[in-house]
């Protein structure tokens, strides 16, 4: 049984009366922002301000409608922001590697407090509490510090009818509407049913996919390569902020009749930072995910990260490194099929393919 609600409990008492910042990913899923609104409410438990902020975008329909029909304030970073108010950072759902706003606090000399995440651990940031748990979710552990009493959920006030219904649709969207969930999840479900509200989560969960993401799924089934029941498919460039589309159109995928493993990816550009970055998804009970990529790519070129929903599902990024930054129209699509070919061959030799298949 984790005692960490009592450590964590331990350090927000020593902190009482502060302002914290907390810091999300750069692009924040509706995981990391149910678990930071709830962290911001367990704070005020101890007479400590907390704010939220992020440094890219919310790009996806549903976290967008999340937001604002929950009124949950978040703040988006902007170099005229200045954290000096703040005695400490929280970071929640990230170690620090997915939120450029980690550099800006390291520079601005504002001290790691604590990290709250689901991820495998791969922290360099250096905290006075840690919190890092292989769980389908960071609402999942904040369902469960509220649960061990750290916030006691009542029915009468909204503001917490609020953070369950948020929490519950964090888990929801972790574990594919709990189709992945474990026993963890459903007893958090289960606990947060006692306030939320359906109707909230209802109206959230029925939101469409937005004409972007569309797309996007669109230029995946047109681009997709069908070899020994994998699906793999390279759909170009795409800004940063609409990451989330490669992750829906693998998941589009992967629901092909014959095919138990889909692979999308994209050169995704921010500013002139270029990473090309990729969705993995398998259905295939031997197949390890981690073992794949990296066995593909070569283990010390690519970084792959856990997304939840289960254990076959993974992200994964590979740096462009000088050839990044946009030329002409000509130049980026010479540079895109180099990028392409390269990585197809790679992961047809993996799966045992001697030559590039047809397009399905």
């Amino acid at each position: 049984m984790s005692s960490k609600h009592l450590e964590l409990e331990k350090v927000l008492t020593s902190h009482h009366g502060e302002n914290h910042a907390i810091i999300l990913q750069d692009f924040p899923d509706s995981d990391a922002i149910a678990s930071a609104f709830t962290h911001q409410l367990i704070s005020l438990q101890y007479n400590i301000t907390a704010d939220i902020y992020y440094g890219g975008k919310i790009n996806n329909q549903q976290d967008i409608v999340l937001v604002k029909l929950l009124d949950i304030e978040l703040i988006r970073y902007s170099e005229t922001l200045d954290f000096s108010k703040y005695d400490h950072s929280v970071f929640i759902n990230t170690q620090g590697a997915t939120a450029t706003l980690a550099r800006v606090l390291e520079e601005s000399k504002l001290k790691p407090l604590l990290i709250v995440d689901h991820h495998e651990e791969a922290s360099t940031i250096t905290a006075e509490f840690y919190d890092i748990r292989r769980t389908s979710s960071t609402s999942t552990i904040y369902a469960d510090y509220l649960k061990k009493g750290l916030l006691k959920l009542e029915r009468s006030n909204p503001t917490h009818i609020k953070c369950a219904t948020a929490l519950m649709y964090g888990i929801m969207c972790k574990t594919d509407r709990y189709i992945w969930a474990k026993e963890e999840d459903f007893l958090a479900a289960a606990f947060l049913s006692n306030t939320a509200d359906p109707s909230l989560l209802e109206e959230i969960v029925n939101q469409s996919r937005s004409k972007k993401v569309m797309d996007v799924i669109q230029k995946a089934l047109e681009n997709r390569v069908i070899k020994y029941n994998y699906s793999i498919s390279g759909i170009g460039y795409l800004r940063a902020e609409d990451r989330n589309a490669i992750h829906e159109a693998a998941d589009f995928l992967l629901t092909e009749e014959n095919v138990h493993t889909a692979i999308v990816y994209a050169i995704l550009i921010n500013g002139h930072r270029e990473v090309l970055s990729g969705s993995f998804r398998t259905t295939k009970l031997t197949l390890d995910p981690d073992d794949f990529l990296r066995d593909a790519f070569g283990r010390g070129e690519i970084e792959v990260y856990y997304e939840g929903k289960s254990q076959k599902v993974r992200g994964f990024e590979i740096p462009i490194f000088f050839l990044a930054g946009t030329g002409d129209e000509d130049y980026n699509a010479l540079k895109w099929r180099v990028y392409d070919m390269q990585v197809k061959q790679k992961l047809f030799n993996k799966i045992g393919v001697s030559k590039e298949p047809e397009k399905a």
